[in-house]
């Protein structure tokens, strides 16, 4: 699966390289042995982007992008609309939105609500806001060199605990994310279910 994401990330036309990042071992050796690079990161860390943070100081570029390895069915444009989002000088950090017309009280489709200037006011695993319409987060990022630096020194937030969301953090440090939108969510493996469902999207794709 984790090979799956990255091959998709390559296509995409806005990346000048694609990466795994982990701490594990045995996930490294299967990336290498398709042919992928692997950034080897601590094993300590409690969030993907505390992981990547690690990772994109010895990195050179200002400009990262986290796309999680339980995205399989990722499409290579939304990773290229995250990086055209920074052409806004003003964009520290971006992230996906797209609608979510049902299965809206599954805590793991987390939602997120926008501002008329496309900016997140809130994410939570429960359906808000209250009546809809919802919208579903895509679990991609974009950032900044300086975000992500500030991030990582940052302690875990009271909101983050409580819903288990790291882009909390950012929120409540007072930092924006911008939110872009696109027509269709991708589906994370969160489940056995969710595996069960995308393997057969992909076998009917093949």
């Amino acid at each position: 699966m984790v090979v799956r994401v990255l091959r998709q990330v390559e296509k995409a036309s806005l990346v000048s390289r694609a990466l795994v990042a982990t701490d594990s071992e045995q996930v490294a050796a299967v990336v290498r042995d398709f042919g992928g690079q692997v950034v080897l990161t601590s094993d300590a860390h409690r969030t993907g982007t505390d992981r990547i943070a690690e990772a994109a100081a010895g990195l050179p570029g200002d400009l990262f992008v986290n796309i999680q390895g339980d995205e399989p069915l990722i499409e290579p444009t939304v990773v290229d609309r995250l990086v055209a989002a920074f052409a806004d000088p003003t964009v520290d950090v971006v992230t996906a939105s797209a609608p979510l017309l049902e299965d809206q009280d599954n805590p793991s489709r987390v939602k997120v609500v926008v501002s008329n200037f496309g900016r997140a006011l809130y994410f939570s695993r429960v359906a808000i806001p209250f009546g809809g319409p919802w919208r579903l987060h895509v679990g991609v990022y974009g950032f900044r060199r300086r975000a992500l630096a500030h991030f990582a020194t940052m302690p875990q937030s009271e909101l983050e605990r409580i819903e288990r969301l790291e882009q909390l953090r950012f929120l409540e440090s007072g930092l924006k994310i911008q939110v872009v939108e696109v027509d269709c969510g991708s589906i994370s493996v969160d489940t056995e279910p969710d595996l069960r469902r995308v393997r057969g999207m992909v076998r009917a794709r093949s």
